[in-house]
């Protein structure tokens, strides 16, 4: 399978440890949205949605960030700045 870029990478703090993850890949976000998200709510949903559609050159990466960026703040994640 080849691994989808979506431009700078995001680093995000996971509020209940303080974990620290880099998402470079769609493919990243895809796993964390599907198997590891702490919240299953709308926002969630609605990531997942953009993300898979993006994959699928249905949607725009941009669209597909934004989204999932609006989820991880709903849920509490806080984003750090590159190292």
């Amino acid at each position: 399978m080849m691994e989808i870029l979506w431009g700078e990478p995001l680093v995000l703090i996971d509020p209940k440890d303080g974990d620290v993850t880099r998402f470079c890949t769609i493919e990243k976000v895809h796993y964390w949205l599907r198997r590891k998200w702490p919240v299953a709510d709308a926002a969630q949903q609605t990531a997942l949605a953009k993300v898979e559609a993006a994959m699928e050159c249905m949607n725009s990466v941009d669209d597909a960030r934004n989204a999932f960026l609006k989820a991880a703040h709903l849920a509490g994640f806080k984003q750090a700045a590159l190292a």
